[in-house]
């Protein structure tokens, strides 16, 4: 079992990637899981606010 437990652990852990701001087109960077952010992030250039939960496609 503890074969598994690896498989299922990169599958917990969030990644960092960097995404274009929807509002201002700045790159900002989004902890993202399963697709989805997972903390709320706020654009430093124009202040948006990419809430948690919010899928990578929308953005």
């Amino acid at each position: 079992m503890a074969l598994l437990d690896g498989c299922q652990e990169g599958k917990k852990t969030p990644v960092l990637k960097e995404v274009k701001c929807p509002k201002c087109g700045q790159i900002i960077e989004v902890f993202e899981k399963e697709g989805k952010t997972v903390e709320e992030t706020v654009c430093d250039a124009c202040q948006y606010v990419v809430n948690e939960g919010t899928y990578l496609s929308e953005l």
